[in-house]
């Protein structure tokens, strides 16, 4: 794994270098100060690596690929910035939200900006096939909007299923993973079964970063989280937590809590003490337990598709699933 950590540390280097190339002094400034403000905000780049990452377990030259993982980075960005808006979310990685900072028509188009942005610099990518680059890009762009409007709808329903769940995170949050990891190996020449399997190794481990994501909302250390800790049930998100609890948990008591989150659409009243009640029902139920087995589940079914490759980038990408299940933020 310290290997491993090594590697993704340079390849993280190599992104922040090209991203910070994107940061220029333009005007308007009211334009350019959030645009160059979410740009320079960090993050672990996970979607841009493992970019890189596909795109030499298939035999292709990273620096091919650095132009569109910063594009898929910077598109990232662009949700987080309107999704922080829907969430009337007050941080974003430790630091002021851009919406909060300026204000919300600001963030808007900020937003708005980096979609180009991320297009211009996917656009700079010069290999064979960029037509099926650009393409999967988009397809990216449409799938994450429809599932972040499923995410708002679920919201206000009270019959979501975790089936229905899987399918929207599918679409919110493995899209741009699968995404990231499709145009790598488009970039890296590989073929058409190494696509195909580098495609569902992407959508499993970003399916298993999703619930993963759940779970640290409730078990995580709000520092290192850079959010505040039970923030998706103060705005009656239907995680995988708050769905399986629904399934399991049967004492009239708790059931009422649950059920009045639902009914809610979050919590509104007492939240810091609700938060604590709510985590209590779900360690007393086994509902932490079984995200965290969801979790490692999907990590296996990823790492299964990948068992064909060279065995030194086999652990390449397992290293990349494994850093997903351990990571606390």
């Amino acid at each position: 794994m310290e290997k491993f950590l090594e590697k993704y540390s340079v390849y993280k280097s190599k992104i922040d270098e090209r991203i910070n190339s994107l940061v220029v002094e333009k005007e308007p400034k009211s334009l350019y100060d959030p645009v160059n403000y979410i740009l320079s905000g960090g993050g672990k780049r996970i979607r841009p690596v493992i970019l890189l990452f596909a795109c030499e377990s298939v035999g292709g030259n990273i620096e091919d690929a650095l132009d569109a993982g910063a594009a898929i980075e910077v598109l990232h960005n662009f949700t987080l910035v309107h999704d922080d808006i829907m969430d009337n979310a007050d941080t974003r990685r430790g630091n002021e939200t851009v919406h909060k900072k300026w204000n919300v028509n600001t963030a808007i188009l900020a937003g708005d900006n980096l979609i180009a942005i991320a297009y211009k610099s996917l656009l700079r990518t010069k290999v064979l096939g960029i037509e099926n680059i650009v393409k999967e890009f988009t397809e990216g762009v449409v799938e994450v909007c429809e599932g972040q409007s499923y995410d708002k709808d679920f919201e206000l329903e009270s019959d979501v299923t975790i089936d229905k769940y899987l399918m929207m995170i599918q679409k919110k949050t493995a899209k741009l993973i699968e995404v990231s990891a499709v145009m790598g190996a488009i970039i890296g020449g590989g073929t058409e079964e190494q696509i195909s399997n580098i495609r569902n190794f992407a959508i499993n481990s970003g399916l298993a970063f999703q619930i993963q994501d759940d779970l640290l909302d409730i078990i995580a250390d709000e520092k290192e989280f850079g959010k505040k800790i039970g923030g998706d049930l103060i705005e009656g998100k239907k995680t995988y937590l708050l769905l399986k609890s629904l399934e399991v948990v049967n004492k009239k008591e708790d059931r009422k809590r649950i059920e009045l989150i639902v009914k809610n659409s979050g919590i509104k009243d007492n939240q810091e003490e609700e938060i604590q009640r709510i985590k209590k029902i779900y360690h007393d139920y086994g509902v932490i337990d079984a995200a965290k087995k969801a979790v490692e589940s999907y990590t296996l079914k990823a790492d299964e598709c990948i068992k064909d490759f060279d065995p030194k980038y086999q652990e390449l990408l397992k290293g990349f699933s494994q850093m997903l299940l351990e990571r606390n933020s």
